[in-house]
């Protein structure tokens, strides 16, 4: 009768397998292997070229005008000079490996001469000089808080669409209201007019995108696909394309005729706030919660990069209409961006508030409301900020409804308009009174230096 297998713990059997392992290896410990001289100075010069590379050159330069000096130096006896040549020569009879031409010292300056430190440039160019901007005109008749704004490309109307879920359009010139357009269900977030058909797009809380047609003030299209309420909405210039985005952290790229969703742009992680389209690459910006900027590419319907330099929430976005360049507004602050890479320019500090909107005009001039109702005016091209508004409530409302939603310059650039949260719409324009002796720029570039970095 075979003998029994006596059966071990699992402790015994591991601690037997390193006993075995342990045996094995023993003769063997703490002996490495032969070093190989060559193998490692290859190592070394390849390591050093690696991490060093882009100043050897200059090394070797500094070490041959070094050598230079010693061999012309009046001091050395004539004797010592071949001795001094035979040091600075190697075994071969060639200098240091240097094949680059030998330069020549610099000559000392005259004893008691002045010599002139080159002088810094300022921080920033002098701004140019914008005429200061006064409240003109102010419009009552939405029932709720006024949250967008399109102005028509002929420059004769305007749009807003407000909480009290009604697209009304108003007269530019004189400010009265021509017609009123009903159809949404929750509050209108978002509003654009076409430049190439007669078609009002818009957007709202509704999660609806609807295509109105100017002629019979109808609802002729609704774009289906949103899970969630749709924040901003943007035209492209040349395509027929409508790009929409929202709370489910997604813009989507609609084809205006057949309503289909030609891309889902996925990416950010959170509400996608702000949206601009331009003809240029990057097609489509979006600003969003998650503080990201993302530049899409339109064809492929990817993201081509994310900049990440906010802080916090990224609530608008504007393309300046003239500079291949855009900003971003975040309560941290107001960032410029080269297009098509996205290369950060420079900041805008100075607003501290929580930024809704932005508007740009072809003079230059940035404008940002907050959702306290400042508004500050900065020149673009130097982000200098000359002057700053505040937004007076309408009669009967309280001081914490002085907010600043949206706001856009019409055609000419000559008129802002802004929608606020007391119900009313805002236009201003430039003071024609003004000049650069009344309102001086008031330019510090060492206090503005201080501040940018």
């Amino acid at each position: 009768m075979a003998d029994e297998v006596i059966k071990h713990s699992v402790h015994t059997l591991v601690f037997r397998s390193l006993k075995r392992s342990h045996d094995m290896f023993l003769a063997n410990q703490s002996l490495l292997p032969p070093i190989d001289e060559k193998a490692e100075k290859v190592l070394r010069s390849i390591k050093a070229r690696d991490s060093y590379g882009q100043v050897m050159a200059a090394v070797q330069k500094a070490q041959v005008v070094k050598q230079q000096e010693a061999l012309i130096r009046p001091e050395t006896p004539s004797g010592n000079t071949e001795m001094a040549e035979s040091a600075a020569l190697g075994s071969d009879g060639a200098m240091l490996p240097y094949t680059g031409p030998i330069p020549s010292p610099a000559p000392a300056p005259p004893a008691g001469a002045l010599t002139t430190l080159p002088r810094k440039a300022p921080a920033m160019p002098k701004p140019k000089w914008h005429a200061p901007w006064k409240l003109f005109r102010v419009i009552s008749g939405h029932l709720g808080w006024v949250r967008c704004v399109a102005v028509e490309p002929g420059n004769e109307w305007f749009a807003t669409g407000a909480a009290d879920r009604v697209i009304k359009i108003w007269d530019l010139a004189s400010g009265k209201l021509k017609v009123s357009l009903t159809g949404h269900v929750s509050t209108v977030r978002g509003l654009q007019v076409s430049s190439r058909h007669p078609y009002l797009f818009s957007c709202g809380e509704d999660r609806q995108v609807k295509c109105w047609d100017l002629e019979y003030n109808k609802v002729i299209r609704h774009y289906h696909g949103h899970l969630s309420a749709v924040y901003a909405l943007g035209l492209h210039p040349t395509l027929d394309v409508v790009v929409s985005a929202g709370r489910d952290a997604t813009a989507r790229v609609w084809d205006m005729r057949t309503k289909a969703n030609v891309h889902t742009l996925a990416g950010h992680t959170d509400t996608v706030a702000s949206l601009a389209c331009q003809s240029a690459e990057p097609q489509i910006i979006t600003g969003s919660h998650d503080s990201t900027i993302r530049l899409w590419d339109l064809a492929a319907g990817k993201s081509l990069c994310t900049l990440t330099n906010h802080k916090k929430s990224v609530r608008s976005i504007v393309i300046h209409p003239t500079l291949y360049s855009f900003a971003s507004a975040s309560p941290d602050n107001i960032k410029q961006w080269k297009c098509p890479e996205g290369k950060f320019i420079q900041n805008l500090s100075g607003h501290n508030a929580i930024v809704n909107c932005m508007a740009v005009n072809p003079e230059g001039v940035l404008v940002s409301g907050g959702d306290n109702g400042t508004m500050y005016c900065w020149d673009w091209r130097t982000g200098y900020n000359f002057q700053r508004l505040q937004s007076a409530v309408q009669p009967g409302s309280m001081d914490s409804e002085a907010g600043i939603f949206a706001m856009t310059f019409d055609q000419s650039g000559s008129r802002l308009i802004t929608t606020e949260a007391d119900k009313t719409i805002k236009i201003y324009r430039e003071d024609d009174t003004a000049s650069e002796e009344t309102h001086p720029i008031n330019w510090r570039p060492e206090i503005l230096k201080r501040r940018k970095f």
